[in-house]
């Protein structure tokens, strides 16, 4: 669902799943790998998600932050 009232995007499972797998190739092919730490900066929406999963297939540990924090805030959140 997103931030506008009646306004939402619906995504099958295995649409989910392609995305799913086209990002963690995308994450392996930049060097990303098992153990390694992901943070996720982007509004709640099926490619955040697919993102989290994404992390998650290939064993890299990932860390979710949405806007509206402080420069600082942030950069306490990304190093926790």
């Amino acid at each position: 669902e997103k931030d506008e009232p009646g306004e939402e995007v619906r995504v099958t499972y295995r649409e989910l799943l392609e995305l799913t797998c086209r990002l963690g190739n995308t994450l392996k092919r930049q060097g990303v790998k098992q153990g390694d730490r992901v943070t996720i900066y982007m509004p709640p929406s099926p490619l955040a998600v697919a993102s989290m999963l994404a992390c998650a297939r290939i064993g890299a540990v990932h860390a979710v932050v949405f806007a509206g924090f402080s420069a600082e805030s942030l950069a306490d959140r990304i190093q926790d």
